[in-house]
């Protein structure tokens, strides 16, 4: 076995030794600490005077009116485009996705419309969130989220979804275990 050269040691421990020594210091300086809780009961505004001086007393205003936020419309999200996806049948395939709970995807054309008609109940009994992968007018969103009877169903990119999962084809349900167009 070859010796180390002793140049060579010398340079690691002069590069080492400044952090060693600054890890020591900062081992042995450690300060006590106070321990702030709340039990309820006593008022905490007397520990922050320290920091403003100002009256721990305010005035309540009465009527006072807050501003409204503006509504804000799932309109200016449309159109929404997934061109990966279109509509279409395929065969159902097993999937490991823990945690993804129950998530459909549809869009706006007659064979999603006629699937999510026939399965809202279903749907809304294992709280699927629906999205709708493709769609132009809010007007459309509208007629589908009434025909998801109370479910939610928002309009989203699929493209994503549709790259992980390999999807070409809508509707679909996606759950932990199962892609399909198959709600039971």
């Amino acid at each position: 076995m070859k010796k180390p050269n002793k140049c060579a040691v010398r340079a690691i421990y002069q590069q080492l030794m400044p952090g060693i020594v600054l890890l020591s210091i900062c081992l042995s300086a450690q300060a006590d600490l106070t321990v702030v809780s709340d039990y309820g009961g006593q008022p905490a505004a007397p520990f922050y005077d320290a920091i403003n001086n100002d009256s721990n007393q305010w005035e309540r205003q009465e009527n006072l009116t807050l501003p409204v936020p503006p509504v804000v419309s799932l309109a200016i999200a449309l159109p929404i485009r997934t061109p990966e996806m279109t509509p279409g049948s395929f065969e159902s395939r097993p999937v490991n996705l823990p945690g993804i709970g129950a998530l459909y995807l549809v869009g706006d054309d007659p064979l999603s419309r006629a699937w999510l008609e026939r399965n809202a109940a279903k749907l809304n009994a294992i709280n699927a969130l629906g999205m709708v992968v493709n769609i132009d007018s809010e007007a459309a969103l509208r007629e589908l989220q009434a025909l998801a009877q109370g479910g939610i169903v928002s309009p989203m990119s699929g493209s994503d979804l549709a790259r992980r999962l390999q999807l070409s084809h809508y509707p679909v349900l996606i759950t932990e275990t199962l892609l399909t167009q198959q709600v039971k």
